[in-house]
């Protein structure tokens, strides 16, 4: 009688770990997917930070540029206007004033409102938010990271790791030291 109930409880007590195991299998298994799938997303985000930012640099560069060729040349008009002594520099000076302003005009013209204003704080505001995105992507896979690890440090979902070679610890998203200073975006000189 006490071998069938020493034979009963193991049993009992294999039946439950096997249960246990089980439950801890499969949370395992959807943990490390989920993981996976937060990493996808980071890799995603930091792929749309390395197409999108310097295609907006760019975009932004060639606006403030061509904006910026506009107003000089009409700054340059004006002071060799301002300084003009002779008739004949002072009629070389008007041309190159009204050369400038048509330039001006055929910008209006195709540009009502000049635009690297607006293309400044769309590439601040695609900043903004791509690194946010970036920022959420992270968090999420680290809180994935966070539970899975907890998960496999805990009893009796230890064992299960340890029987069903489940790996120890993922590691998180850490930023490396130089991300603590903020990046830079030139604009060109």
């Amino acid at each position: 009688m006490r071998a069938q109930q020493k034979l009963t409880g193991l049993a009992v007590a294999l039946l439950a770990l096997v249960t246990l195991s089980g439950c801890s299998y499969n949370k395992f298994t959807s943990q490390e997917q989920a993981i996976k799938s937060s990493w996808s997303e980071v890799e995603n985000q930091l792929q749309r930070r390395h197409d999108l930012i310097p295609n907006l640099v760019e975009t932004t560069k060639g606006f403030a540029t061509q904006e910026r060729t506009v107003f000089q040349g009409i700054a340059d008009a004006r002071a060799k206007m301002a300084g003009a002594q002779t008739p004949a520099d002072k009629i070389a000076a008007g041309n190159a004033e009204s050369s400038a302003l048509a330039r001006l005009l055929v910008v209006v013209e195709n540009y009502p409102q000049l635009k690297s204003d607006a293309t400044f704080m769309r590439l601040m505001d695609e900043l903004s938010g791509t690194e946010n995105r970036l920022a959420v992507a992270r968090m999420r896979y680290n809180q994935q990271v966070q539970d899975y690890n907890t998960l496999r440090r805990s009893f009796p979902s230890n064992i299960t790791g340890k029987l069903f070679g489940f790996q120890v610890d993922y590691p998180y998203f850490a930023a490396p030291a130089d991300a603590k200073a903020a990046p830079k975006v030139d604009f060109g000189k």
